[in-house]
């Protein structure tokens, strides 16, 4: 009755944490949520009032978006990049998760992911009948594959059309990619497109976030939507941005998108017009000096001889890598840590990481973001004062995941 392919998936890993952790709660037990990734920060309020004000919007609209709404990403967009894109580039999604799915199910070709990668690149692919060629990263290379890697997947058979995946800043390792020119290179000389997967672009720490279609255009579809940056992930509201050189892809994409889900929710789309019209800089600005700080804490303070982290560059995420353990997999750890301390973590082997390496992903948003958010406006600094008063779950947390990490 169900097709093989679909038998041995199981439910996206994010998910089935966040619901887990709120189960444990509703038992009593305290849990630190630090296995799912969503924004702490409410949505900004003129985003929200032109919610309620479009709520009659009742009809159908474009299969490929709101007119006004991809006029408005499409000149936003192209203001922040070195590319001139326009409204017909543009197409709406209910969230960029299930544009990705249908790209999965259109592409003719094997898909290149970088180990790790979001838990969903590898069960789209596989549903869309696509091949997946994993690469294992490396820590020194910010966990992000190298030009000659890429090269050496392409050269086993160079006839084939290729699709690489490339999440900067990064889910789950929190970091940025920067060997953009290079892989551009690659690409330049092979048949391979590259969807750039930006949903934590905005939140880019310490540099300007740099996109690999600044470098590559021509070959680079853009994949974004609203729910980090503008903490509605509730909304479901993505969009990919498709070059005219990749006309076919966006064509082909609009037929399925009218017999999958037709078009996305009209009030939502008449609201986040707003949202890439108005000037959101300051709520940007101050929820990524806020995700910077604490993220910088748990950093600084789960550090050790036990422990190998990086500093997050971006986005919400840690990759600790547990080097004093020995588990039989990364799973087991993670429930052991979850048992064991109440801080919910997800397993690096979820990521397509080894499941003999005890890495972890840890994300670092279960706080109290709009009162974080309102400190700020008012104080303008933070320091460890407020991080103890608006993230006391992330201090305690991180400090039981420390304490276990010392234990033999």
């Amino acid at each position: 009755m169900i097709k093989d392919i679909i038998k041995n998936l199981k439910p996206s890993s994010t998910l089935l944490i966040n619901e887990e952790s709120k189960r444990l709660e509703k038992e009593g037990k305290k849990i630190f949520k630090f296995g799912f990734g969503q924004s702490p920060f409410q949505i900004p309020q003129n985003i929200i009032n032109e919610l309620k004000n479009n709520s009659h919007q009742n009809k159908y609209l474009p299969m490929q978006g709101l007119p006004e709404l991809r006029e408005a990403i499409a000149s936003y967009t192209s203001n922040k990049k070195e590319n001139n894109y326009k409204a017909d580039n543009v197409i709406i999604g209910p969230g960029s998760k299930e544009l990705m799915f249908l790209l999965h199910i259109l592409f003719d070709g094997d898909v290149i992911l970088p180990a790790p990668s979001w838990v969903s690149y590898a069960p789209q692919a596989i549903i869309g009948r696509n091949k997946v060629h994993w690469i294992e990263t490396k820590r020194e290379n910010n966990w992000f594959p190298t030009a000659e890697e890429i090269e050496q997947v392409i050269n086993k058979n160079k006839k084939k059309n290729y699709l690489l995946f490339l999440n900067s800043p990064n889910n789950p390792s929190g970091q940025i990619c920067e060997n953009l020119n290079e892989i551009t290179n690659v690409a330049s000389k092979n048949n391979l497109i590259i969807l750039s997967d930006e949903i934590y672009s905005e939140l880019s720490f310490d540099t300007e976030f740099k996109s690999i279609s600044n470098f590559c255009p021509e070959k680079t579809i853009i994949s974004t939507g609203l729910s980090k940056w503008c903490g509605a992930g509730g909304w479901r509201l993505g969009y990919f941005i498709i070059p005219d050189s990749l006309k076919e892809i966006k064509n082909k994409l609009k037929v399925l998108v009218s017999e999958t889900f037709t078009s996305v929710s009209a009030p939502i789309q008449y609201a986040a017009v707003s949202a890439y019209q108005n000037d959101h800089s300051s709520y940007i600005r101050n929820s990524s000096n806020i995700l910077k700080n604490v993220g910088e804490y748990v950093y600084e303070n789960l550090k050790s001889n036990n422990v190998i982290i990086s500093k997050p560059k971006g986005g919400f995420y840690l990759m600790p890598e547990f080097v004093n353990k020995n588990f039989s997999t990364s799973s087991e750890m993670c429930k052991t840590i979850l048992r064991d301390t109440g801080v919910a973590l997800l397993p690096g082997s979820d990521f397509g990481c080894s499941e003999k390496k005890m890495l972890a992903r840890l994300s670092f948003t279960d706080f109290d973001g709009s009162s974080f958010m309102n400190d700020i406006k008012k104080n303008k600094n933070i320091d460890l004062n407020s991080i103890n008063n608006f993230a006391p779950k992330i201090v305690e947390g991180t400090k039981k995941l420390r304490e276990w990490s010392e234990t033999a």
